[in-house]
């Protein structure tokens, strides 16, 4: 098999507006152009009995069972990236999202760009981000104050200061653009986040809880959670001014039913979250790391750094962290802690791990994805709007679990709108179906139309219900 041409008909594919789709039993990736043609026929074993094009009504057909099957999964993990980001801001009529191109260093300009290029070579990536060149000026700023160069060092640490600061406030905007927008694509993109999020949250108690990974610095995540009434758990402990904890302890959230006490039991919408990347809101207070009370979409950081307690505090203080190729990066505190998490949620027999918007761009991620498949019950679902690099096929194909990896690829299948209404499970809908099947199974005089189309529902996979709402009520503002 040449891989160097597989990828390039996908992406052409994918460029022209198809879909790249493998599910169930597929051997190879189907390539589906966007008029709904199967450019792979002969690979493809659930085309219409008419060879008719495949529409959104096939894909629902062959995606959300196999989807909902998956979600039953012991362990099931969600890692989202900045596309999730894209796709919200996208429905709410914002602009768009954080930007991560490279910035202009005026020290060491030319010494910082060649570095972060590398940097970025080695990653998988064409070209040096911020992140890249961020890392690359820490390193320099190391460098200058062990040779006792101080007038360089205070230089470069000033514009290191503003050039993070600016960023930070970037990552702000694209709160902002979200939480300002048109109150009726506001409220449409809420909504479609906080389905988005109830098809991976509504797990029944006694399941494990669901685990939830990003790379983003935004809170977009905190924010749809927190409107879809989902409790979120993560290794911050405090109210106020939460502290961060290296002890990783398997808390959990239980309540104890009206009139009876000594068994409680678990309560249903809950998942734990761990930003791998850190966030535009936690800070390094000294030895410590605390989250600030910094409200989604502020204007402006600098008051909440001035705060009480985080006295000293500047942008070089925020927990952003410089992605990197080079593995000693990740083992700084707390991002080795965090990069702990995620392996050991991952790689255990009876794992799902679902990705949405994440475009295989870290390496350290990468290889504790490889590491999972190599543990014959677990499964890597693959959801993304497009692939414009070809990371995503490139991982595909070097890690050759293929029966381990179901992709969905392009402006259909990755659109959140429709994942969130068509293809994702409905696990409170699917729970409801089942046990009216049984009730009408029981009836005496059922019509036996009525009883072939229980028959088919019943044989279909079912995800517990859930309690949680599905729709916000506020929009946050």
């Amino acid at each position: 098999m040449d891989i160097k041409l597989e990828i390039e008909k996908a992406q052409t594919v994918l460029k022209e507006g198809g879909n790249v789709i493998k599910t169930r039993d597929d051997r190879e990736l189907i390539l589906v152009d966007k008029d709904g043609k199967v450019q792979n026929a002969d690979s493809c074993g659930w085309l219409p009995d008419d060879n008719g094009e495949v529409n959104k009504s096939v894909f629902r057909k062959r995606i959300e069972p196999w989807l909902t099957s998956l979600f039953q999964s012991e362990h099931l993990s969600l890692l989202c990236g900045s596309g999730i980001t894209n796709a919200i801001s996208f429905l709410a009529g914002a602009a768009g999202s954080t930007t991560m191109r490279a910035t202009t260093f005026t020290q060491f300009k030319d010494e910082i760009q060649e570095a972060a290029e590398a940097s970025a070579e080695a990653s998988g990536r064409e070209k040096g981000n911020i992140e890249d060149q961020i890392r690359t000026a820490n390193d320099l700023l190391r460098g200058l104050r062990i040779l006792k160069r101080d007038s360089e060092a205070a230089a470069l640490e000033s514009e290191l200061n503003m050039i993070i600061s600016e960023f930070a406030m970037s990552i702000l905007k694209s709160e902002n653009r979200i939480a300002t927008a048109v109150e009726d694509k506001r409220e449409n993109a809420y909504s479609v986040l906080v389905n988005f999020l109830l098809s991976f949250a509504s797990r029944t108690g006694n399941r494990e809880r669901l685990n939830i990974f990003t790379t983003n610095y935004d809170r977009l995540i905190e924010a749809g959670t927190e409107l879809a009434g989902v409790h979120l758990m993560d290794r911050f402990v405090g109210t106020m001014m939460p502290v961060f904890r290296s002890s990783r302890l398997n808390l959990d959230i239980h309540y104890n039913p009206p009139g009876i006490r000594g068994e409680p039991r678990y309560l249903e919408g809950v998942a734990r979250l761990t930003k791998l990347h850190g966030s535009v809101d936690w800070i390094q207070n000294g030895s410590e790391i605390r989250r600030v009370g910094l409200p989604f979409g502020a204007n402006d950081i600098g008051p909440y750094l001035s705060a009480p307690g985080l006295k000293g505090s500047d942008a070089l203080k925020l927990m952003i962290y410089p992605n990197s190729a080079k593995d000693r990066e990740t083992a700084e505190y707390p991002y080795v802690e965090l990069f702990r998490d995620f392996a050991a949620a991952i790689c255990r027999p009876n794992s799902t791990l679902v990705t949405y918007g994440y475009g295989f761009g870290d390496e350290h991620i990468n290889r504790a994805i490889h590491d999972m498949l190599t543990i014959p019950s677990t499964h890597l679902v693959v959801i993304s709007y497009d692939d414009p690099i070809g990371r995503i096929l490139k991982f595909y194909y070097e890690s050759a679990h293929y029966a381990q990896m179901s992709m969905l690829i392009g402006k259909d299948l990755g659109d959140i709108t429709n994942l969130a209404n068509d293809y994702l499970p409905k696990s409170a809908i699917d729970r409801t179906t089942i046990r009216m099947a049984e009730l009408l199974q029981h009836r005496m005089g059922a019509d036996s139309s009525a009883s072939a189309t229980i028959s088919s529902v019943s044989s279909a996979p079912v995800t517990p219900s859930s309690s949680t709402s599905t729709t916000p009520t506020t929009p946050i503002v």
